[in-house]
């Protein structure tokens, strides 16, 4: 396996990502424009980027490829990894795939546009739940255990 990515600025499960991480004795790539402090696990780099409207998106992406793990809310990032090759997850552990990565984009460019077109629309969602914590981590142990197994099968 490669590594897990992860978009981290306002990742809500970075400690969660790290563990699953750890125990599987897998590099974690977090990428942030600043402000996060660095671990002291050796699987863990930090990677700082300039700040600037999707310059970590950039950066993942120009780098993740088959046998990686992206960790990312964002669905424009999301797609060019699933076309490069990448698993990857969103932080509520929703698998994004080449099956359904079009509708996302699609239900993303649709609501973009509900919320223009209605000023007092508000974004928001539900608070991040501790469920939500346990149902991603058990994703990502599966989707890392898959990409793991594929790398030593070739």
């Amino acid at each position: 396996m490669g590594v897990i990515w992860v978009d981290a600025d306002a990742c809500p499960v970075k400690a969660e990502a790290e563990r699953v991480a750890t125990r599987l004795g897998v590099k974690l790539m977090l990428v942030s424009n600043g402000g996060l402090r660095p671990s002291p696990n050796p699987l863990v780099e930090m990677v700082y980027v300039d700040q600037g409207p999707d310059v970590a998106d950039m950066y993942i992406a120009e780098r993740a490829g088959r046998g990686d793990v992206v960790i990312t809310n964002d669905i424009p990032l999301a797609a060019k990894c699933v076309e490069a090759g990448a698993r990857v997850l969103r932080p509520d552990g929703e698998a994004l795939t080449p099956a359904n990565i079009g509708n996302v984009l699609a239900t993303r460019d649709l609501m973009a546009d509900l919320r223009s077109a209605d000023p007092f629309r508000q974004g928001g969602g539900k608070p991040f739940s501790k469920a939500d914590r346990a149902r991603f981590s058990d994703a990502l142990d599966r989707v890392a255990r898959a990409a793991i197994r594929e790398a030593e099968n070739g």
